[in-house]
This record gives C-alpha cells, sequence and structure tokens, in this order.
C-alpha cells in the first residue's frame, strides 16, 4: 500500500471540513451517525474507509480538536466480535449506543487460575431453559465498575476438549448475582477489579455464535485487542506517545548527552516503524483477512517501545520524577484523557492535574503483561509465524522439520 499521508488538498479531506463546517461541535451520538468514531466499519455504522481514508479523517477530527468517544473495549474489541458473528438483532441493539459510548463496555476473559492458559477458565453457563446460569470469577476487568455490558468466554460444556466447550456471551453487568472487588494498582488508580457471578441468569439471546464456538471467536477479539493495543503509542493505545514525548524535549531544550540523543533518535525511529507496520495490518484486516500472528508481532514491539518511552521521560527529569504529579512537565492539563482508567489527582500539589508522566511509569510495567503477556505472544509467534515446535524437547538428531512430520497420519504441527 502506499504510506504517503493524503495532501492538503486530497478531495477526501474536504469531505471531513464541509461535515465539520456544519458540525462545529459535534455530539458523540453525531460523531457515530456520521460514520466517523469507526470508520472501517461497514456502513451502516461506519464508512467501509479504506486505512488512508481513516488517517484523513483522524487527522482533520484532530486539526479540529474533536475527540472520538472513548469505548476502547466496545468498540476496538467487542464491536468487531459483534459484527462478524452477531445476529442482526444484536448488531442493532449493541452497536450504535457502543460507538456513541452512550454504553461503555468490559472484557471479562481472564480468570484467578486461567491466565496465560485462557481456555482453562472454570466460569459455567449451564442452559436452563431461555437463560444460561452463570456461576465463577473473572480478574483484571478494566473499566467492570463503569460498564453497561461485557463481553463474557464460560464454559458450556466440561465434557469435550476444553477448546471446543466454551461460549461467548453479551453480558449485562447490572444483573443480578454479579458483584465486583476493585483492584487498586500502585499508580492509586482502581481501573482493574475482580468480577464474582453467583447464579447469574443470562439470557439464551445474549449468546454470540453458536454454543461452543466461543473460543473461536475470543481469538477473534483477542487478535483485534491485540491490534488495538499495539497503537505505537503507550498505555495500551491511550495516554501519551512518542509524538508528545519528542515536544517534551523540544521544550525542554536541547539535549547534550549523546547517549540520550541516540536513544530519542531510536524511539523516534521505532514509532515510525511501529505506525508503519500497523497500517499493514490495518490494510490486511479491511482486505477481509482476520488479525493473525502479526497482531502479536506488532504488540511485542509496542509494549517495549511504550516502556522505553516512559523510562526516557523519566530520565529526562531525573529522580525528581518519581515524585506523584511531577513527572517532566509536572503533568498535563485535566484535559488529557486516560480512557477508562481513575488516576488520583486529589493532591494539593497538583489539584486537578492528571500527573500523565508519572503515571505512566509506574504503569508501564504492566504494558508487556496485559492482553497477552510477552511470553505467550513470543509463543504465537514461534508456532504460527515461524512454525516451531510447541515441545522445546525435539528429539536428539532430528531437526525441527523432521518432528514435524506425520507419523501415525495426523500432523504433530502445532494446533
Amino acid at each position: 500500500m502506499d504510506f504517503d499521508v493524503p495532501a492538503p488538498d486530497d478531495p477526501r479531506r474536504f469531505a471531513v471540513r464541509s461535515w465539520l463546517a456544519e458540525n462545529p461541535r459535534p455530539s458523540p451520538q453525531e460523531l457515530a451517525d456520521a460514520g466517523y468514531v469507526a470508520p472501517h466499519w461497514p456502513a451502516p455504522y461506519g464508512l467501509d474507509a479504506e486505512p488512508l481514508e481513516q488517517i484523513v479523517i483522524d487527522e482533520e477530527l484532530a486539526a479540529a480538536g474533536i475527540r472520538r468517544p472513548h469505548n476502547q473495549i466496545g468498540i476496538g474489541w467487542a464491536g468487531p466480535t459483534i459484527l462478524a458473528a452477531g445476529t442482526e438483532a444484536q448488531k442493532e441493539r449493541y452497536l450504535r449506543p457502543m460507538l456513541s459510548a452512550e454504553e461503555i463496555w468490559c472484557q471479562l476473559f481472564s480468570e484467578p487460575d486461567a491466565g496465560s492458559d485462557l481456555a482453562s477458565l472454570a466460569t459455567r453457563a449451564e442452559r436452563d431453559g431461555d437463560v444460561y446460569v452463570v456461576n465463577g470469577s473473572k480478574i483484571w476487568t478494566s473499566g467492570g465498575h463503569q460498564s453497561a455490558f461485557g463481553i463474557l468466554i464460560a464454559r458450556t460444556d466440561p465434557d469435550v476438549p476444553k477448546h471446543r466447550g466454551i461460549s461467548y456471551f453479551i453480558c449485562p453487568m447490572d444483573l443480578a448475582g454479579i458483584t465486583m472487588a476493585p483492584i487498586v494498582d500502585m499508580t492509586t488508580a482502581h481501573s482493574f477489579n475482580q468480577v464474582f457471578f453467583d447464579d447469574v441468569r443470562i439470557p439464551a439471546e445474549n449468546r454470540i455464535g453458536a454454543e461452543g464456538d466461543g473460543w473461536r471467536l475470543a481469538k477473534v477479539t483477542l487478535a483485534n485487542e491485540r491490534v488495538s493495543l499495539s497503537s505505537g503509542g503507550t498505555l495500551w493505545g491511550v495516554g501519551p506517545s512518542t509524538h508528545m514525548l519528542l515536544d517534551l524535549v523540544r521544550k525542554r531544550g536541547p539535549v547534550t548527552d549523546a547517549r540520550l540523543r541516540q536513544r530519542i533518535a531510536s524511539v523516534h525511529i521505532e514509532s515510525e516503524v511501529l505506525r508503519l507496520s500497523r497500517l499493514r495490518t490495518l490494510s490486511a484486516r479491511l482486505a477481509g483477512e482476520a488479525p493473525g500472528p502479526e497482531a502479536s508481532t506488532q504488540k511485542i514491539l509496542a509494549d517495549e517501545h511504550g516502556q522505553r518511552v516512559m523510562g526516557l521521560a523519566q530520565e529526562l527529569v531525573g529522580a525528581g520524577a518519581m515524585l506523584t504529579g511531577s513527572g517532566p512537565e509536572g503533568g498535563l492539563p485535566s484535559s488529557a484523557h486516560l480512557g477508562p482508567t481513575e488516576v488520583n489527582t486529589d493532591t494539593s500539589q497538583f489539584p486537578g492535574v492528571e500527573p500523565i508522566w508519572h503515571y505512566g511509569f509506574l504503569f508501564s510495567p504492566a504494558l508487556t503483561l496485559g492482553g497477552g503477556t510477552f511470553a505467550v505472544q513470543r509463543n504465537i509467534v514461534a508456532e504460527q509465524a515461524l512454525g516451531l515446535p510447541r515441545d522445546i524437547n525435539v528429539e536428539r538428531g532430528k531437526t525441527w522439520a523432521e518432528t514435524r512430520r506425520p507419523t501415525t497420519g495426523e500432523s504433530s504441527a502445532p494446533r
């Protein structure tokens, strides 16, 4: 694809500018109705936009100071899954209020005893007439306390191989029997929760796809999640990114340390590589290809890039960066957006300020854990992209290729 940004006089820009002239302060609903929230989605929810058209829309909205409704899990993960496998009734019911952020979504996948091995989940959903009765627990549920709905995977058949007995549900978060325990991280933010299900009755019409098809759909969600989280910035695609770090460097004046200059240049190069790689991934998705192991490759690179950005920002200011609300610039205005995360900004020293750099430095170790750990992502790339065997104990004297050849009529290649 052509990676050149469309020119300022590109006709696609005029269409967006004309709409903005008529809607200078669009509401979330107006943005959603115009197809500008998720322009790559199919009509009537989006514009079937190609990658460069999406870039045009992004740039024109940013130039006009327009911010899209924030509903990352809904728009980025739940929405594509509903589009792929939901009924027409489900699409009509959930997608429009999702796009306008009228209804916020969360993800109910990980469990206390099923993190990296997600398919070993123990939460049960037993059919009882027109409902499923759900019992179990989920953990690391970002924004669960602020959400109207969650995407839930639960075991509906314990008597088949673990990947085949899972189903996928839309779970209203106000159902009787759902309780939550907040998880406060070291940034003092309450963004995570543990969610408990005690005889929660979910209507059968809320199941997405066929019973037992949940693992396949979960992989669709996880692949979209990894594409979304690997946007090339930090904090899982929200918060400060590389260009903000470079702006910070410019404001602070010349960097005389040659080692720091080289690190800044390296971060900029990484950012550009990630941007171009993400456009390739986006192009493949728009061509009808489901995200594959390349999403894991992108996430590996983006997570570590984000950690380097935050570490570099901390180093630029020195030990003072460890003080809450300090950071390289003492934080950013309260208009800075951190998504669903609630940041503790109640300090007398920095009232009304979101200490985003300080927060980001403390949060950045989680980048390589959330959304699939760095080890899980490398396994996916090794097995699915490189064709390496799952078992590292290769038989002595045989090559990897030889150990993967069928010996009993079944391939021993990774499934």
